[in-house]
């Protein structure tokens, strides 16, 4: 009893049977409007809704209605629209040499006021990844990957870029800690570099390890095309490891199709049919000539925009570095196969166990064929090691 009045059960039961019928109703009835909505493509306003919100979603409604007859630009975008999927114009680009190689060390000039000064040119060439197989890449310097810029902890660097392709580009320091004008994010940290301008990157570098520089410009396009290198930073104090040799292993992808490529995506029109190791498919991959006991310090990039669980027979590897992080030696891991993502770096070091010839190679298995077929026990990301005794 409540202020002087009686709730019967009977009464309690039948306000819980309307209260449910009620609740019944509103679902029904927003879901015929959510139908109805979904129908002819309309944006449901809520009245939450910011101003910049409503903005936001005219503009996506927008984008999704071109005029009668006006396809937007697709007609040369296979795939998914809005991403640039145009195959690459070489009609005025120059042949590199077939056999040549991509990953070259660059070597500075001193300038007067004792920095280390590293020339970078963009530019499209005609390159192939094998004999008869030819592509149109954007490259630095004229190779693929870009050279490769060694340099110590410490060093103050000057890069000189400058941009000869068709579109504005810019360079970023992958990994890098520096001063934030110097990221290379462009229309962020920086205007992008307009075709015919450069642009000077200057900074001192306070790290040790494996890093990267690649475009930070229509990434989707011009990296997937080449526009990458390796950034080696060694210690002022000397190496903490114990090896040989080393190598540095770039993977990168490649969707060739009728005698053109296009950018290499994870989209239906888009997916690679070719796989490169340092800008070259299997058999056209390096060897690495070695002899037991050897110890070899590999260092993997994940240059492209595809996961590779890259794999060595002959015996596991420990991982020494991380991103350019050392790994604390009672956390080093071995292993044999080790998963590199796009961005990710990892050094390892392989011992040479026994002697003759064992392979480096990606795990997913379409991924070391060229174009679906196999050529002399492999393809695309696989190389060789050849130990000799």
């Amino acid at each position: 009893m409540t202020n002087g009045v009686r709730v019967t059960p009977r009464q309690i039961l039948a306000v819980g049977a309307l209260v449910i019928f009620a609740l019944v109703a509103a679902v029904l009835i927003t879901s015929q409007v959510m139908g109805s909505s979904d129908s002819d493509n309309s944006v449901s306003v809520t009245g939450t809704e910011t101003a910049d919100d409503m903005a936001g979603m005219a503009g996506m409604q927008d984008s999704q209605e071109t005029p009668e007859g006006d396809d937007g630009g697709m007609e040369d975008m296979p795939g998914m629209g809005g991403m640039d999927m145009r195959p690459v114009d070489v009609s005025n680009a120059p042949p590199a040499d077939p056999g040549a190689q991509g990953a070259q060390p660059l070597e500075p000039t001193i300038g007067a006021d004792g920095v280390k000064e590293f020339q970078l040119t963009a530019s499209i060439i005609r390159w192939n990844i094998l004999e008869d197989v030819e592509v149109g890449a954007y490259a630095y310097n004229e190779q693929v990957p870009g050279p490769t810029i060694r340099v110590v902890d410490g060093d103050r660097v000057r890069v000189l870029f400058t941009n000869n392709l068709p579109e504005a580009t810019s360079i970023h320091w992958h990994g890098l800690i520096l001063d934030n004008g110097m990221d290379g994010a462009a229309d962020v940290t920086q205007p992008p570099v307009e075709p015919g301008e450069s642009f000077t990157y200057e900074f001192t570098v306070e790290q040790t390890g494996t890093y990267f520089y690649h475009t930070h410009k229509s990434v989707d396009r011009q990296q997937t095309l080449g526009l990458y290198g390796a950034l080696i930073i060694d210690p002022s104090d000397g190496d903490q490891y114990e090896y040989d040799q080393e190598y540095t292993i770039q993977l990168g992808e490649w969707t060739v199709r009728d005698g053109e490529n296009i950018p290499a995506m994870n989209q239906p029109d888009a997916m690679p049919n070719f796989f490169t190791i340092n800008g070259k498919s299997y058999p056209e991959t390096e060897t690495i000539q070695a002899k037991v006991g050897d110890r070899i310090r590999i260092r993997f990039i994940g240059t492209g925009q595809f996961i590779h669980p890259m794999h060595i027979h002959g015996g596991p590897f420990e991982i020494v570095e991380t991103d350019g992080n050392a790994v604390p030696e009672g956390a080093r891991l071995l292993k044999d196969t080790v998963l590199v993502g796009p961005g990710e770096r990892y050094d390892v070091i392989w011992t040479a166990e026994r002697p003759g010839t064992w392979l480096i190679h990606c795990h997913i298995n379409d991924h070391i064929t060229n174009n679906g077929e196999e050529v002399e026990g492999g393809g695309g990301l696989t190389m060789a090691i050849e130990v000799s005794p």
